[in-house]
Protein backbone atom coordinates (compact mmCIF):
# COMPACT_ATOMS: atom_id res chain seq x y z
CA UNK A 1 0.00 0.00 0.00
CA UNK A 2 0.96 3.44 -1.19
CA UNK A 3 2.35 5.69 2.20
CA UNK A 4 0.86 8.74 2.26
CA UNK A 5 2.93 11.85 2.74
CA UNK A 6 1.54 12.66 6.42
CA UNK A 7 2.47 9.05 7.52
CA UNK A 8 6.06 9.79 5.99
CA UNK A 9 6.59 12.92 7.49
CA UNK A 10 5.29 11.57 10.68
CA UNK A 11 7.61 8.49 10.24
CA UNK A 12 10.82 11.31 9.82
CA UNK A 13 9.52 13.00 12.93
CA UNK A 14 9.37 10.00 14.78
CA UNK A 15 12.51 8.92 14.01
CA UNK A 16 14.44 12.38 14.61
CA UNK A 17 12.79 12.10 18.11
CA UNK A 18 14.25 8.70 19.04
CA UNK A 19 18.04 9.59 18.10
CA UNK A 20 17.54 12.98 19.98
CA UNK A 21 16.68 10.84 22.46
CA UNK A 22 19.87 8.83 22.15
CA UNK A 23 22.27 11.86 21.93
CA UNK A 24 20.26 13.00 25.51
CA UNK A 25 20.62 9.83 27.10
CA UNK A 26 24.26 9.92 26.16
CA UNK A 27 24.68 13.70 27.03
CA UNK A 28 23.40 12.70 30.73
CA UNK A 29 26.06 9.73 31.18
CA UNK A 30 28.80 11.98 30.26
CA UNK A 31 27.69 14.72 32.43
CA UNK A 32 27.30 11.70 35.29
CA UNK A 33 30.54 10.17 34.43
CA UNK A 34 32.30 13.60 34.78
CA UNK A 35 30.96 14.58 37.92
CA UNK A 36 31.75 11.00 39.09
CA UNK A 37 35.33 12.38 38.23
CA UNK A 38 34.94 15.61 39.79
CA UNK A 39 33.43 13.81 43.28
CA UNK A 40 36.24 11.36 42.96
CA UNK A 41 39.15 14.58 42.79
CA UNK A 42 37.23 16.31 45.61
CA UNK A 43 36.84 13.54 47.76
CA UNK A 44 41.42 12.85 47.51
CA UNK A 45 41.76 16.32 48.09
CA UNK A 46 39.80 16.18 50.85
CA UNK A 47 41.53 13.08 52.13
CA UNK A 48 44.91 14.21 51.78
CA UNK A 49 44.23 17.45 53.35
CA UNK A 50 42.98 15.95 56.49
CA UNK A 51 46.29 13.40 56.27
CA UNK A 52 47.98 16.84 56.70
CA UNK A 53 46.10 18.16 59.64
CA UNK A 54 46.31 14.66 61.01
CA UNK A 55 49.17 13.16 60.05
CA UNK A 56 52.09 15.37 58.97
CA UNK A 57 54.49 12.98 57.30
CA UNK A 58 52.14 12.71 54.15
CA UNK A 59 51.80 14.58 51.21
CA UNK A 60 54.21 17.52 50.85
CA UNK A 61 55.29 17.30 54.56
CA UNK A 62 56.03 13.58 53.91
CA UNK A 63 58.40 14.45 50.85
CA UNK A 64 59.95 16.99 52.99
CA UNK A 65 60.67 14.42 55.61
CA UNK A 66 61.72 11.75 52.71
CA UNK A 67 64.55 14.73 51.68
CA UNK A 68 65.12 15.47 55.37
CA UNK A 69 66.08 11.52 55.80
CA UNK A 70 67.90 11.05 52.62
CA UNK A 71 70.39 14.50 53.79
CA UNK A 72 70.66 12.71 56.59
CA UNK A 73 71.77 9.54 55.57
CA UNK A 74 73.86 11.79 53.28
CA UNK A 75 75.29 13.49 56.29
CA UNK A 76 75.66 10.39 58.85
CA UNK A 77 77.76 8.58 55.21
CA UNK A 78 80.65 12.02 54.61
CA UNK A 79 80.81 12.18 58.29
CA UNK A 80 81.67 8.42 58.37
CA UNK A 81 84.02 8.91 55.48
CA UNK A 82 85.67 11.54 57.15
CA UNK A 83 86.34 9.82 60.62
CA UNK A 84 87.70 6.67 58.01
CA UNK A 85 89.76 8.69 56.21
CA UNK A 86 91.22 10.24 59.95
CA UNK A 87 91.21 6.74 61.48
CA UNK A 88 93.51 5.78 58.37
CA UNK A 89 95.71 9.05 58.10
CA UNK A 90 96.51 8.17 62.02
CA UNK A 91 97.32 4.64 61.55
CA UNK A 92 99.71 5.11 58.53
CA UNK A 93 101.16 7.56 61.21
CA UNK A 94 101.45 5.51 63.92
CA UNK A 95 101.02 2.07 61.78
CA UNK A 96 99.84 0.18 65.03
CA UNK A 97 96.99 0.30 67.50
CA UNK A 98 96.16 -1.56 70.74
CA UNK A 99 92.45 -2.42 71.66
CA UNK A 100 90.65 -3.49 74.84
CA UNK A 101 90.23 -3.04 78.01
CA UNK A 102 93.23 -4.87 79.88
CA UNK A 103 95.49 -4.91 76.61
CA UNK A 104 95.19 -1.02 76.97
CA UNK A 105 95.80 -1.01 81.10
CA UNK A 106 98.72 -3.55 80.40
CA UNK A 107 100.07 -1.22 78.15
CA UNK A 108 99.82 1.48 80.36
CA UNK A 109 101.63 -0.29 83.74
CA UNK A 110 104.30 -0.92 81.03
CA UNK A 111 106.97 1.62 79.72
CA UNK A 112 105.80 1.50 76.04
CA UNK A 113 105.19 4.79 74.21
CA UNK A 114 101.77 5.77 73.84
CA UNK A 115 100.87 8.29 71.42
CA UNK A 116 96.99 8.83 71.95
CA UNK A 117 93.91 6.93 73.86
CA UNK A 118 90.68 7.34 72.69
CA UNK A 119 87.90 6.29 74.95
CA UNK A 120 84.32 6.14 74.19
CA UNK A 121 81.83 8.44 75.01
CA UNK A 122 79.52 7.68 77.84
CA UNK A 123 79.28 5.88 81.29
CA UNK A 124 82.71 5.31 82.91
CA UNK A 125 82.80 1.92 85.03
CA UNK A 126 84.93 -1.04 85.62
CA UNK A 127 88.12 -1.07 84.80
CA UNK A 128 88.03 2.45 82.39
CA UNK A 129 88.41 4.46 85.49
CA UNK A 130 91.70 2.99 86.31
CA UNK A 131 93.07 3.19 82.61
CA UNK A 132 91.53 7.05 82.53
CA UNK A 133 93.77 7.20 85.95
CA UNK A 134 96.61 5.70 84.47
CA UNK A 135 96.72 7.51 81.57
CA UNK A 136 96.44 10.88 83.18
CA UNK A 137 99.78 10.28 85.28
CA UNK A 138 101.18 9.30 82.98
CA UNK A 139 99.93 12.34 80.21
CA UNK A 140 99.13 10.41 78.14
CA UNK A 141 96.73 12.45 75.54
CA UNK A 142 93.37 11.22 76.03
CA UNK A 143 90.37 11.98 73.58
CA UNK A 144 86.78 11.31 74.02
CA UNK A 145 84.49 10.34 70.98
CA UNK A 146 81.72 8.60 70.22
CA UNK A 147 81.39 4.85 69.92
CA UNK A 148 81.13 4.56 66.01
CA UNK A 149 84.51 5.77 65.82
CA UNK A 150 86.00 3.15 67.60
CA UNK A 151 84.05 1.00 65.72
CA UNK A 152 85.86 2.20 62.21
CA UNK A 153 88.83 1.77 64.29
CA UNK A 154 88.89 -1.89 65.24
CA UNK A 155 86.24 -5.10 66.52
CA UNK A 156 85.76 -5.62 70.12
CA UNK A 157 87.68 -2.31 71.41
CA UNK A 158 85.60 -2.47 74.82
CA UNK A 159 85.58 0.93 74.24
CA UNK A 160 88.77 1.83 74.52
CA UNK A 161 91.78 2.27 71.84
CA UNK A 162 95.15 3.37 71.86
CA UNK A 163 97.15 4.39 69.26
CA UNK A 164 100.80 3.37 69.53
CA UNK A 165 103.91 3.64 67.36
CA UNK A 166 104.83 0.17 65.56
CA UNK A 167 105.92 -2.81 67.42
CA UNK A 168 109.27 -2.23 68.72
CA UNK A 169 110.94 -5.72 67.37
CA UNK A 170 114.41 -7.01 69.15
CA UNK A 171 117.45 -8.99 68.11
CA UNK A 172 118.46 -12.32 69.10
CA UNK A 173 121.14 -10.66 71.11
CA UNK A 174 118.97 -8.96 73.24
CA UNK A 175 116.82 -12.30 74.23
CA UNK A 176 119.81 -14.03 75.02
CA UNK A 177 121.23 -10.75 76.96
CA UNK A 178 118.14 -10.89 79.05
CA UNK A 179 118.75 -14.70 80.06
CA UNK A 180 122.00 -13.81 81.10
CA UNK A 181 120.86 -10.56 83.14
CA UNK A 182 118.43 -13.08 85.05
CA UNK A 183 120.96 -15.48 85.76
CA UNK A 184 118.90 -17.93 83.62
CA UNK A 185 119.54 -20.60 81.04
CA UNK A 186 118.25 -19.25 77.75
CA UNK A 187 114.60 -20.24 77.25
CA UNK A 188 113.09 -19.59 73.79
CA UNK A 189 110.43 -20.30 71.43
CA UNK A 190 110.60 -20.39 67.74
CA UNK A 191 107.19 -19.73 65.41
CA UNK A 192 107.33 -21.35 62.28
CA UNK A 193 104.29 -20.23 59.83
CA UNK A 194 101.80 -19.42 62.53
CA UNK A 195 99.29 -17.00 60.50
CA UNK A 196 96.06 -16.82 62.78
CA UNK A 197 96.98 -13.82 64.86
CA UNK A 198 94.62 -15.24 67.70
CA UNK A 199 97.54 -18.13 68.36
CA UNK A 200 100.18 -15.99 68.35
CA UNK A 201 98.38 -13.71 70.66
CA UNK A 202 97.72 -16.72 72.81
CA UNK A 203 101.29 -18.12 72.59
CA UNK A 204 102.69 -15.05 73.31
CA UNK A 205 100.31 -14.71 76.62
CA UNK A 206 101.70 -18.33 77.64
CA UNK A 207 105.31 -17.87 76.89
CA UNK A 208 105.47 -14.53 79.16
CA UNK A 209 103.47 -16.59 82.09
CA UNK A 210 105.67 -19.45 81.27
CA UNK A 211 108.96 -17.15 81.95
CA UNK A 212 109.82 -17.55 78.37
CA UNK A 213 113.14 -14.92 77.46
CA UNK A 214 111.66 -14.33 73.72
CA UNK A 215 110.04 -15.67 70.92
CA UNK A 216 111.48 -15.67 67.13
CA UNK A 217 109.14 -15.56 64.45
CA UNK A 218 110.57 -15.04 60.14
CA UNK A 219 108.95 -11.85 58.46
CA UNK A 220 107.63 -14.75 55.88
CA UNK A 221 104.79 -17.33 56.51
CA UNK A 222 104.28 -15.60 59.77
CA UNK A 223 101.92 -13.02 61.33
CA UNK A 224 103.25 -9.86 63.14
CA UNK A 225 102.03 -8.19 66.06
CA UNK A 226 99.35 -6.04 65.39
CA UNK A 227 96.16 -5.01 67.16
CA UNK A 228 94.65 -8.02 67.41
CA UNK A 229 97.23 -9.97 68.38
CA UNK A 230 98.09 -7.54 71.31
CA UNK A 231 94.24 -7.73 72.02
CA UNK A 232 94.59 -11.38 72.41
CA UNK A 233 97.67 -11.65 74.64
CA UNK A 234 95.47 -9.38 76.64
CA UNK A 235 98.75 -7.06 76.78
CA UNK A 236 101.74 -9.36 76.94
CA UNK A 237 103.24 -8.18 74.17
CA UNK A 238 104.40 -5.31 76.23
CA UNK A 239 106.28 -7.91 78.64
CA UNK A 240 107.88 -10.54 76.10
CA UNK A 241 110.83 -9.81 73.26
CA UNK A 242 110.00 -10.66 70.26
CA UNK A 243 112.88 -11.11 67.19
CA UNK A 244 111.82 -11.30 63.73
CA UNK A 245 114.52 -12.83 61.28
CA UNK A 246 114.58 -12.85 57.96
CA UNK A 247 116.09 -16.23 57.43
CA UNK A 248 114.65 -18.92 60.93
CA UNK A 249 117.42 -21.80 59.66
CA UNK A 250 120.29 -18.81 60.16
CA UNK A 251 118.86 -17.62 63.45
CA UNK A 252 118.35 -21.72 64.17
CA UNK A 253 122.24 -22.04 63.47
CA UNK A 254 123.14 -19.23 65.42
CA UNK A 255 121.39 -20.18 68.57
CA UNK A 256 122.75 -23.60 68.67
CA UNK A 257 126.33 -21.46 68.37
CA UNK A 258 125.22 -19.95 71.20
CA UNK A 259 124.72 -23.39 73.27
CA UNK A 260 120.89 -23.73 73.32
CA UNK A 261 119.55 -27.02 72.27
CA UNK A 262 116.88 -26.49 69.56
CA UNK A 263 113.91 -28.94 69.60
CA UNK A 264 111.26 -29.02 67.01
CA UNK A 265 107.14 -30.45 67.07
CA UNK A 266 106.32 -33.02 65.47
CA UNK A 267 103.91 -35.68 64.80
CA UNK A 268 105.91 -38.06 63.64
CA UNK A 269 108.52 -38.01 65.74
CA UNK A 270 109.50 -41.03 68.05
CA UNK A 271 109.99 -39.19 71.58
CA UNK A 272 107.05 -37.95 73.24
CA UNK A 273 107.50 -34.70 75.09
CA UNK A 274 107.68 -35.17 78.49
CA UNK A 275 109.95 -38.25 78.24
CA UNK A 276 112.45 -35.74 76.86
CA UNK A 277 115.05 -33.41 79.11
CA UNK A 278 113.67 -29.73 78.40
CA UNK A 279 116.31 -28.38 80.49
CA UNK A 280 118.86 -26.44 80.27
CA UNK A 281 119.43 -23.34 77.33
CA UNK A 282 116.31 -24.82 74.92
CA UNK A 283 115.04 -23.12 72.14
CA UNK A 284 111.56 -24.76 71.08
CA UNK A 285 110.13 -24.84 67.98
CA UNK A 286 105.96 -24.67 67.37
CA UNK A 287 105.01 -25.45 63.36
CA UNK A 288 101.91 -24.50 61.78
CA UNK A 289 98.62 -26.43 62.48
CA UNK A 290 97.68 -27.77 58.75
CA UNK A 291 101.71 -28.12 57.65
CA UNK A 292 103.99 -28.24 61.07
CA UNK A 293 107.51 -27.17 60.71
CA UNK A 294 108.99 -26.34 57.16
CA UNK A 295 111.34 -29.48 55.99
CA UNK A 296 114.68 -27.82 56.48
CA UNK A 297 113.84 -26.38 59.61
CA UNK A 298 112.70 -29.85 61.03
CA UNK A 299 116.04 -30.96 59.43
CA UNK A 300 118.14 -28.04 61.49
CA UNK A 301 116.44 -29.36 64.96
CA UNK A 302 118.26 -31.23 67.45
CA UNK A 303 115.81 -33.60 68.76
CA UNK A 304 112.27 -33.95 67.25
CA UNK A 305 109.16 -34.37 70.17
CA UNK A 306 105.38 -35.60 70.10
CA UNK A 307 102.40 -34.84 71.56
CA UNK A 308 100.43 -37.94 72.17
CA UNK A 309 96.98 -38.46 69.96
CA UNK A 310 94.98 -40.71 70.98
CA UNK A 311 91.94 -39.18 69.55
CA UNK A 312 90.26 -39.47 65.97
CA UNK A 313 91.44 -35.53 65.39
CA UNK A 314 95.16 -35.76 64.68
CA UNK A 315 96.45 -32.47 65.45
CA UNK A 316 95.88 -29.43 67.76
CA UNK A 317 96.12 -25.82 68.28
CA UNK A 318 99.11 -24.50 67.72
CA UNK A 319 98.59 -22.54 70.65
CA UNK A 320 97.85 -25.39 73.03
CA UNK A 321 100.58 -27.16 71.78
CA UNK A 322 103.45 -24.43 72.77
CA UNK A 323 101.20 -24.12 76.22
CA UNK A 324 101.60 -27.84 76.50
CA UNK A 325 105.00 -28.08 76.08
CA UNK A 326 106.08 -24.97 77.25
CA UNK A 327 105.24 -25.89 80.61
CA UNK A 328 106.20 -29.29 80.39
CA UNK A 329 109.68 -27.44 80.27
CA UNK A 330 108.53 -25.10 82.70
CA UNK A 331 107.89 -28.34 85.06
CA UNK A 332 111.33 -30.19 84.39
CA UNK A 333 112.99 -26.47 85.18
CA UNK A 334 112.00 -26.30 88.14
Amino acid sequence: MRQSYRDKRNRQARIAQEKQEVYEDRRKEQRRKKDRRIEERRSGEDRRMQDRRTNPRTGLDRRIGERRTEFDRRFVERRNDEDRRQVIDESNEYEDIVAGRNAVLELLKSDKDINKIYVAHGDRHGSINEIIARAKEKRVVLVEVEMQKLDIMVENHQGVVAIVPPFNYCEIDDILELAKEKNEDPFILILDGIEDPHNLGSIIRTAETAGVHGIVIPKRRNVAVNSTVSKVSTGATAYVKVARVNNLNETIRKLKDAGLWVIGTDGDADTLYYNQDLKGPLAIIIGSEGFGMSKLVKENSDILIKIPMKGQITSLNASVSAGIVIYEAVKQRG
